[in-house]
């Protein structure tokens, strides 16, 4: 446990966020470089979308169309086939901080989750909100009172959304109704004991939660109840912000390494990487 090879696939980025494995390729954000890119299995580069309020999560709706958050303006992104990109919604009115990570589910319905306050100029965690957008771009509070809601999944049978709370150190899963109101709140990883901030994540086959530890230099595999099972370190200097399950086989683990996350380093620095390495039990649920 641990001790995998990781592989770079691509270096010289600000600060990666929001992986996915979708149609053969690998896409992520990048916040300083202000782009949306796909990455090949070989490290190819092609950016696809420039979000000046620096992007963050990615999703895909029913029709193939991409939704982006964008961060500092609050604002939902979609971009068409054809490259064209317009406004979904704002959620100025609902977000404490800048907009964060996002799933997209089954339905087309994008769930968002914010910072709760203004990191970058020194505030203090608040209670922020996960927001639900309809495929009509209708703007709901799906939850409330959550620290840092950050990377959130659901799972394979749509029924149920979980969401990281990095300030809180846990993860808190919500039924999900018919028509996406969230019931039945409950912890479904208390991880103040393990000592694991989670920040972008996705789900396996088993189950099982691979997370980001914003604070603590790895990715972790939890278990329903907080066990950690599983984990790949980072390399010296190197911090894990974000990680997804793909390739063909699902099994590719992905992860999103700089040396920090403070924007006044990040926004100079060309120091951010793409690393992977491969695990046992594949990808499963959304993203």
């Amino acid at each position: 446990m641990g001790d995998r090879t990781l592989t770079t696939l691509a270096t010289g980025g600000g600060f990666f966020e929001g992986p996915r494995w979708h149609d053969g390729r690998w896409w992520v954000s990048d916040f300083y470089r202000h782009t949306v890119s796909t990455y090949t299995v070989d490290g190819r580069e092609e950016q696809v979308l420039t979000v000046d309020a620096q992007p963050s999560g990615l999703g895909w709706r029913p029709d193939g169309s991409l939704l982006v958050v964008s961060m500092k303006d609050h604002r939902l992104l979609r971009r068409y086939a054809d490259g064209r990109v317009d406004v979904v919604a704002d959620l100025s009115e609902h977000a404490g901080g800048p907009l964060n990570d996002m799933v997209v589910d089954a339905a087309g319905r994008a769930w968002v989750g914010n910072f709760g306050f203004d990191m970058t100029a020194g505030g203090g965690p608040q209670g922020a909100a996960l927001v639900r957008v309809d495929v009509d771009g209708t703007v709901t509070v799906a939850a409330e009172d959550l620290q840092f809601p950050n990377g959130t999944v659901v799972t394979p049978d749509g029924a149920t959304l979980i969401v990281g709370e990095t300030m809180g150190r846990r993860y808190t899963a919500f039924t999900i109704a018919a028509d996406g109101t969230l019931t039945d709140r409950r912890t479904w990883a208390d991880l103040a004991d393990a000592e694991v901030a989670p920040d972008g994540c996705c789900l396996d086959a088993e189950g099982h939660i691979w997370a980001a530890d914003a604070f603590g230099a790895r990715c972790v595999r939890l278990a329903e109840g907080g066990a950690v099972v599983d984990r790949v370190d980072m390399p010296d200097r190197l911090n894990a912000y974000a990680c997804m399950l793909g390739g063909d086989d699902g099994r590719t683990l992905l992860v999103c390494a700089a040396p920090d996350y403070f924007e006044r380093n990040r926004v100079v620095a060309r120091e951010a990487v793409l690393l992977t390495t491969t695990v046992e039990v594949p990808h499963a649920g959304l993203p």
